[in-house]
């Protein structure tokens, strides 16, 4: 055995020599159990931690840390019977030393477990990157393997980065049972009680404090209070856990502008700082960051040193939403002085290390980019014109699964929304004066046409989406549709009746022509847009319909119907796909936001007020209906005794993958309110 797992295996052994231990309330301590998952989430001073304890057949310990978005896991053989898990002790903040004398931070837990036996599977010690290619399809780079090493009584995993800087540790104790050849064998009583200690060597983040997170305005929503919490950190937003403990472009943005009106300005421009640190030289926004020892081996790869981080531009969405989502807050939150402060405020780039500029002229990037990519169709709209997927790519917007455009090329939400409001945004805060310490007469000339074109893409782009299908055509594909499901068709071919059915395609494909699957990306034209009072009402109503001739069920509104597709599609968007027919929690808020603002237009007729309140009163009753849910990322369903029931998504067998139990984008009801 080596200096160092001697060292470790001695401070697991001595309890609590070499550990720090809380003495004071953590500031974010909560539970939540979620279908096979227990989770139990901490930030305590240095200590930020998600620990995951999943149930049945495929038991698995995993803890996960937004410092470095790391992570470690355990995976456990398959069970002969499903087994459960109890957390006998919550888990407490430790500091520990490495063998070096260097810090780990991470946490201590108990738990418990009605299993005869557990045989070891693998460990993974890294980023979580790495966890997720394993949970997913259990494949890990072989750098990152490691063994473990078997005391009387303890099993530990630990080992240094790659390039020997702190690493990893997970360690477990085993207070009731045995350890027999190379296994946790239960005690009399059936059960496995083991003492879980995990930590990291990655640099801490800096927490939010709730006075300068939150607003007096806020709903006073624990679950979504405490999640917001612990994905809320000065230097950026986690867009979820245990997934995604790390920055998202798309997912910041959404979410600082949904939940915009219960946010303090500190939480607001940590989040727009956050983007504007990571904007590529031409002003793309990125999408996902790359962090320590997956950047580390991600840049050997490509003959680079170092473990700076990496950024993924591959999205197209989020390059357009940065734009009015800074609008909406410097030109409708804030008071003039402090948007000046904030757009003079040193932006230290993640992308470039050692450089920094103002944030304003960050921000002007940006929009010479927006103006640039919009600027052929502005000139001659035609689909060719519209902005595509990158080549190769199969994915660019929020539907960010292999099938979740359809294998469309030219998304919906980005062509006919997100382009014409950022150009939009772009003559506004040109308007306003905001701008002028930055730009150059060559910004002055384009954003002066950033209105214009705006209003070209407005006018042209959605109509090039628009599906049109007659009543006796769609009856029949729906009903088809509903009996391969289960469901019942009567009250979707009811609410049909004899109208033909309009909507907006999910993408176009590179041909021009309609993927038609109906989908809930309407909500972004609610929330960016203004639509003529005719087709609002219209799209809202087809929308709304009960599925599957709409999106409307028991359990929430769907983000997509794939009833007026063919057999294949529909076998790509089922509700086991992640982006298919299941219920996306911040997709619902998006609509129920839209819905809010058009109904405060006042160029709207009464018809149009009626389809929007009763469409707005439908929605806000299957998001109560939800309410154990909304925090998490999305969620499928079952249909049994005559209704729809939630599902967690992850756990069906045929499920892609598992939903995070702390959603960043499903925290947004604090600020996205019921009428009243």
């Amino acid at each position: 055995m080596t200096r160092a797992a001697r060292l470790l295996a001695a401070l697991l052994l001595a309890g609590s020599a070499g550990v720090a231990l809380a003495q004071r309330p953590p500031e974010v301590a909560y539970q939540l159990s979620e279908g096979d998952n227990l989770n139990a989430f901490l930030r305590d001073g240095a200590t930020a931690a998600h620990l995951l304890l999943r149930e049945g057949a495929e038991p698995r310990i995993l803890v996960g840390f937004p410092a470095g978005n790391s992570g470690v896991g355990l995976w456990f053989e398959r069970t002969a019977a499903p087994v459960r898990w109890r957390l006998d002790r919550a888990p407490a903040a430790i500091t520990l030393a490495d063998a070096r004398g260097r810090a780990l931070h991470g946490i201590r837990a108990t738990a418990s477990i009605a299993a005869p036996r557990l045989a070891l599977r693998r460990a993974v010690l890294s980023n979580v990157r790495f966890l997720r290619d394993y949970q997913s399809v259990g494949r890990f780079p072989p750098e990152v393997a490691v063994a473990p090493r078997l005391g009387r009584d303890t099993i530990t995993y630990a080992r240094d980065r790659a390039d020997g800087a702190p690493g990893y540790l997970l360690g477990l104790r085993v207070l009731a049972g045995l350890i027999e050849r190379g296994a946790l064998v239960a005690g009399r009583d059936g059960r496995i009680q083991l003492e879980i200690t995990a930590a990291t060597g990655d640099t801490p983040l800096t927490g939010i404090a709730l006075p300068e997170l939150l607003n007096a305005t806020a709903a006073d929503d624990p679950t979504a209070r405490n999640a917001l919490r612990f994905l809320s950190y000065r230097e950026k937003f986690l867009a979820g856990s245990w997934r995604f403990d790390t920055y998202f472009g798309r997912d910041t943005l959404m979410s600082v502008r949904l939940l915009m009106p219960a946010l303090q300005p500190t939480a607001i421009e940590a989040g727009l700082g956050a983007v504007l640190a990571r904007l590529a030289a031409d002003g793309d926004v990125a999408h996902e960051e790359g962090l320590s020892e997956f950047a580390l081996l991600e840049n050997r790869r490509a003959g680079r040193s170092g473990d700076a981080a990496t950024l993924d531009y591959a999205m197209i969405d989020d390059d357009f939403m940065l734009a009015p989502v800074a609008a909406a807050y410097l030109l409708e939150r804030a008071d003039p002085a402090r948007a000046r402060t904030f757009l003079a405020r040193p932006i230290a780039s993640e992308a470039r290390p050692g450089t920094s500029e103002p944030a304003g002229a960050a921000l002007l990037r940006n929009l010479r980019l927006v103006i640039e990519r919009a600027r052929g169709f502005a000139e001659a709209p035609a689909v060719d014109r519209l902005v595509a997927l990158r080549p190769g790519r199969m994915t660019g917007q929020w539907r960010d699964s292999e099938e979740g455009l359809g294998r469309g090329r030219f998304p919906y939400d980005v062509n006919a929304v997100l382009v014409p409001a950022a150009l939009d945004a772009a003559a506004r805060l040109s308007a306003a004066g905001l701008l002028d310490p930055y730009v150059s007469a060559t910004d002055r000339a384009g954003l002066a046409r950033a209105a214009a074109m705006a209003t070209t893409w407005r006018e042209r782009a959605p109509a090039l989406f628009r599906v049109e299908l007659p009543a006796r055509e769609a009856a029949p594909r729906i009903a088809a549709y509903a009996r391969a499901l289960g469901v019942p068709a009567a009250p979707a071919l009811e609410s049909l009746g004899q109208t033909p059915l309009f909507y907006h395609a999910l993408s176009l494909d590179e041909r021009g022509r309609a993927v038609p699957i109906l989908n809930s990306d309407e909500g972004f034209a609610l929330m960016f847009g203004a639509p003529p009072a005719a087709e609002l009402e219209r799209d809202v109503a087809a929308l709304m319909r009960p599925f599957p001739a709409g999106l409307m069920t028991d359990v929430g509104l769907l983000v997509a119907n794939p009833a007026l597709a063919d057999a294949a599609t529909q076998a790509r968007f089922t509700p086991a796909a992640y982006h298919g027919a299941v219920v996306w929690s911040w997709q619902q808020a998006l609509f129920a936001a839209g819905l809010e603002r058009q109904l405060q237009r006042s160029d709207l007729p009464a018809s149009t007020r009626a389809v929007l309140t009763d469409a707005q009163a439908r929605l806000w009753r299957a998001i109560a209906a939800t309410r154990a849910t909304q925090s998490s990322e999305l969620w499928s369903w079952a249909y049994r005794d005559g209704r729809y029931a939630v599902v967690p998504f992850g756990a069906g067998k045929k499920d892609v993958d598992e939903s995070n139990a702390a959603q960043l984008w499903s925290t947004v009801y604090l600020a996205v309110r019921p009428p009243r």
